[in-house]
This record gives structure tokens, C-alpha cells and sequence, in this order.
């Protein structure tokens, strides 16, 4: 026996890869694919928190410079997203990749850091983190997941796959606001597709559907490959430019995100001016108690139930769940999402959790660790190849979450549509994810639902003790603005 096949074979038995029905060439694709589809957030996430300014008017790390500022971001994104990402691979051994949290990075740019300082505001992800892992490991998260009944894990599952779905449609611009109150969203332009980039996705959507549908090897990779070559030699020949040209100009025909084009260099020299830029407990002198309190517990409820959906779908997804519709080390994958956290805020690029965009890679064939390592070590060199991940425009990377988004989908033949104490509180769990731009609300409606039915037609014994503790929580949480006016936060 060669080296390298004894090499092989320890890394199969590592990560269980054949006792799960893959193969290390699937593992490997699928953290590739997952790695380009959600590259995205080290550009985006630059753009998010240094659009705004703290109470002082600094931006993060504390400078003048929004470009400096989103130099440092953008390498400390890749950087955490990197390691946690091979943590988990590594000791929870499943599928799924970790980055900075979209729709918490705004909320802590818009709402939390213009109350305080950056510092003290990454200091209340840090103490999220740290209490969320307090959680984990007092055994009250897996608790709260167990309780919850099957047929809602499904409906989560399902719920984002349409989330994803659109999350594609609009990035695409394939969706579009309307800037009318009805309808609020449209195809399009006036409900026209305008623009080649528009026709760029819908090339790549068909070019990787009859990949996929053929069961080419890689074809969710080779779509994105195919569809980033394609958008780069239109880019070169009619020159499109960008969507946002600056705060005041939008090219509606415009490539999103990123323009396809081959870049001067391959590699930048990172930045990490900005690890351990926080201030643990700074925000309850700076902002208050009860204003600090408020904002931790949001945070902690969405950190919370946003992973429970999603490596619930990615579970799924990968046919890695039990009968119950829970995930194989449960408790190990939520230890390194609660690290994750804590990481994020330590480093001042806002709370790291788990990505959905993982079912990307499932798609392609993932369905261990080992394709999270693959995901986070591309992370960690995207550190110095930044320019080359920069190529790939959206129109090139969303195509893969439409398919995805259909294929867990397939999770609503699970839930008993006659049973209407079950079948009301899953629609609502489906149809408010994509409808509101939250895994949490989603969740959160399905919940209360769920337990107040249950109380309608008295079957009382039938709800987990801790359903009545979530749902009540979850009140507390859609009402959070009144009850901050009510305490004078």
C-alpha cells in the first residue's frame, strides 16, 4: 500500500466519508462550491459595516478612513470564516461552512454601533457568543432542538430553501424592489429583465441545471466556472461596469456585487489591525443597561435559532438526520457556531454563524467535515487571493442557490397537510422566512403558532415544556420595540 493511500485512508476514516456514502473527490467539490457561493461576504461585509459610523463618529477599528477600515474588515472576515469553518469540519465533523452573519452585521452596524462605541459593540457579540456557549454546553440548546416537533424541523428546512432561493433572485437582480407599495417586488426592471448580467444568470441557471440534471460530476462547480468565464468575456467585450457606481449613481443594467474582470494582481498583503478591537462589557456604562440588555437579547435569539435552521436543512439536505430530524453531533456543531460567535466579535467583523449556502456543497455531494476543512482553508487563503475572489460577480454564484433552494423544497412531502395544528404553524414557518429575509422570524411565527393552537383545542400535554419557554421568548422578541419603549431604552 502507497503512502498516499494509506494517507487516503486515514482522512476516510477521520471523517467517515465512505461510511456516509461519499468520496473525498465529492467532499472536496462540495467545499469548493460552498466556498464560492458564499466568497461574497468578504466583499460584502467590508461594505456593511463601514457604511455607517459609531456614536463618535469613528468607523470600525476605531479610524477616519472607511478605506483602511474595510481593508481590515474584509481580512478578518476571511480569516475568521477560515478557522471556524475547519473547526468545524474538524471536531463536529459536518458540512457546514461559517462567516459572518448577514442581517446581524447590519444590525450591529446600524443599530447597535450608533448607541456606543465599535468596541463596546463587538464586545456585546463577544458576550453573545459567550453566553450562547454557556448554553450549548449546559445542554439547554440541544434541549430546545429536541423539543421541537418533526414536522417543524421540516418546514424549516423547507422554508429556507425558498429563503435561499430568493436570497438568489434578488442578488441576481433577477427580483428587484419596485419602490411601490404593491407590488413591493418584480421581475426585474419595470418587469422586464434588462441587462446582460441578467442574461448571464439565466444562462448559468440552465447550463448548470442540465449539468446537474445529466449527474455531471462537479456540476454545480463547473456552473459557476462556466457562468464566471461567461460573465468576464461579455464584461470584456460590451464593458457593463458595476450597479453602485458611488452613493449617488446605479446603473440598473449593472454587474452586482463584484464586476467580472481579470484583476491586475492575484494576491494583496492582509490586514489584521482589527483582532481583538472590543470591549466586553463597555456597552452596558456607554449605552446603558437596559439599551445594552435589549440589543443582547435579539442577538441572542437570532444567533440561536438561525443555526438551529440551518444545519437543520443542511442535515436534511445531506439525508444526515435521524427520524426526528436531528443532525448527527448536534452538540459539537452548535459548540463551534456558539465559538464562532464570540470569534466574530473579537475580531470586529460582527457575529459569525452558520451559512445555508453549506446546502451548496451538499448539492455537489458533501456530506462530512471534510468539506467544511476544504471551505475554510479556500477562507484562509482568500486572505492573500482576495483580488481573485473578487472576480465573481453574483450573477454567477446565485444560479447554484436556485437549484439548491429547489432540492430542499422536497422537505415539504414530510409534513401532513390534514393535520392543520401542525400543517398552519409550518406554512407560516415557510412562507415568513422568504417573505420577511429571516430564518428567525420564520421560526418564531411557526413556534407561536404552534403552541397557541395546541391551546385551542386544549391538547396542552402535547407541547414540550420548553415550547411554552421559546414561544414566550419569541413574543418577547417581535415585540421588542415596544417593550423598549415601555423600559425607556
Amino acid at each position: 500500500m502507497t503512502e498516499t493511500s494509506v494517507s487516503t485512508s486515514r482522512i476516510d476514516r477521520f471523517f467517515e466519508i465512505s461510511a456516509r456514502g461519499s468520496t473525498v473527490g465529492r467532499e472536496l467539490r462540495g467545499g469548493v462550491v460552498t466556498f464560492f457561493t458564499m466568497a461574497y461576504i468578504i466583499v460584502l461585509n467590508p461594505l456593511i459595516l463601514t457604511g455607517t459610523v459609531d456614536e463618535t463618529g469613528a468607523y470600525v477599528g476605531g479610524g477616519t478612513d472607511p478605506g483602511q477600515a474595510a481593508v481590515m474588515v474584509a481580512a478578518a472576515t476571511a480569516l475568521v470564516a477560515g478557522v471556524v469553518t475547519i473547526l468545524m469540519g474538524v471536531v463536529a465533523n459536518f458540512p457546514l461552512a461559517l462567516a459572518t452573519g448577514l442581517g446581524l452585521n447590519a444590525f450591529v452596524a446600524y443599530s447597535i454601533a450608533s448607541e456606543m462605541t465599535w468596541a463596546d459593540a463587538m464586545g456585546l457579540v463577544v458576550l453573545e457568543g459567550l453566553i450562547i456557549l454557556v448554553l450549548v454546553l449546559t445542554g439547554f440548546r440541544r434541549a430546545v432542538f429536541t423539543a421541537v416537533p418533526a414536522e417543524l424541523k421540516s418546514a424549516i428546512a423547507a422554508g429556507i430553501g425558498l429563503f435561499i432561493t430568493l436570497i438568489g433572485l434578488v442578488d441576481s437582480g433577477i427580483v428587484r424592489t419596485t419602490g411601490q407599495p404593491a407590488p413591493p417586488i418584480g421581475l426585474g426592471v419595470e418587469g422586464n429583465l434588462v441587462g446582460w448580467p441578467a442574461l448571464v444568470f439565466c444562462l448559468g441557471l440552465l447550463i448548470t441545471l442540465t449539468l446537474f440534471m445529466r449527474r455531471v460530476k462537479g456540476a454545480l462547480l463547473i456552473g459557476i466556472v462556466a457562468t464566471t468565464i461567461l460573465a468576464i468575456v461579455v464584461e470584456e467585450i460590451v464593458e457593463i461596469g458595476p450597479t453602485f457606481i458611488d452613493p449617488e449613481t446605479t446603473n440598473p443594467k449593472g454587474w452586482n456585487l463584484n464586476v467580472p474582470e481579470v484583476p491586475d494582481t492575484f494576491f494583496d498583503s492582509p490586514d489584521f489591525g482589527l483582532l481583538g478591537e472590543f470591549s466586553l462589557l463597555g456597552s452596558f456604562e456607554d449605552a446603558g443597561l437596559v439599551t445594552a440588555m435589549l440589543f443582547l437579547f435579539t442577538l441572542l435569539l437570532a444567533d440561536f435559532f438561525d443555526t438551529m435552521g440551518t444545519m437543520t436543512a443542511v442535515g436534511a439536505e445531506a439525508g444526515l438526520n435521524d427520524p426526528e430530524g436531528t443532525p448527527p453531533r448536534t452538540q459539537q456543531i452548535l459548540v463551534v457556531d456558539s465559538v464562532g460567535a464570540a470569534a466574530g466579535g473579537a475580531a470586529s467583523v460582527s457575529s459569525n454563524t452558520s451559512y445555508i449556502e453549506s446546502a451548496a456543497g451538499v448539492g455537489e455531494g458533501a456530506r462530512t467535515g471534510l468539506a467544511s476543512v476544504v471551505t475554510g482553508v479556500l477562507f484562509l487563503a482568500a486572505t492573500v487571493v482576495a483580488p481573485v475572489v473578487e472576480v465573481i460577480p453574483y450573477e454567477a454564484a446565485t444560479p447554484v442557490l436556485v437549484i439548491v433552494g429547489f432540492l430542499m423544497m422536497a422537505q415539504v412531502r414530510y409534513i401532513d397537510w390534514n393535520d392543520l395544528e401542525i400543517a398552519i404553524p409550518c406554512f407560516l414557518t415557510i412562507v415568513l422566512m422568504p417573505f420577511t429575509y429571516s430564518i428567525t422570524a420564520g421560526i418564531g411565527a411557526g413556534f407561536i403558532s404552534y403552541v397557541v393552537l395546541k391551546v385551542a383545542r386544549w391538547r396542552l400535554r402535547e407541547v414540550h415544556p420548553l415550547m411554552w419557554v421559546v414561544a414566550a421568548l419569541f413574543v418577547v422578541y417581535f415585540a421588542i420595540d415596544p417593550v423598549g419603549n415601555w423600559l425607556g431604552a
